[in-house]
């Protein structure tokens, strides 16, 4: 099979098992993969899926610690803080300049700068 038709039956295949909960899915997301794995490699790279994370925690209101940990992960997976600055700016059509600006000072305490005292 070419490695083109994999990923559509991949990402096809995955799509239809989220949406009817696979449970068998849902361990391997959460658990990691058993031993005869169904779930396909990930094809984003660490350094996407950490600043993807990042996008998603300020479109449910993540809380401060949340966004530490998630800041760490893109830094530690190869992203700038100017990278993960412009994660704010880039959800802004999408989640709304109120959600961004909620989460601006979060993300700066998670990159080490109070903007309280500046």
């Amino acid at each position: 099979m070419s490695p083109e038709r994999r990923n559509s039956v991949d990402y096809t295949d995955l799509l239809r098992r989220l949406s009817l909960h696979d449970e068998q899915l849902v361990a391997e997301v959460f658990c990691g993969p058993g031993p005869r794995s169904a779930r396909p490699d990930p094809i984003l790279d660490p350094r996407t899926q950490a600043l993807v994370r990042l996008a998603a925690l300020v479109a449910v209101g993540g809380a401060v610690p949340s966004y530490g940990a998630h800041a760490d992960a893109a830094i530690d997976a190869g992203a700038s803080a100017a990278e993960i600055v412009e994660v704010l700016v880039a959800v802004i059509p999408v989640v709304g300049l109120p959600c961004v600006e909620a989460a601006a000072p979060k993300l700066a305490l998670a990159l080490g700068h109070d903007v309280e005292e500046a």
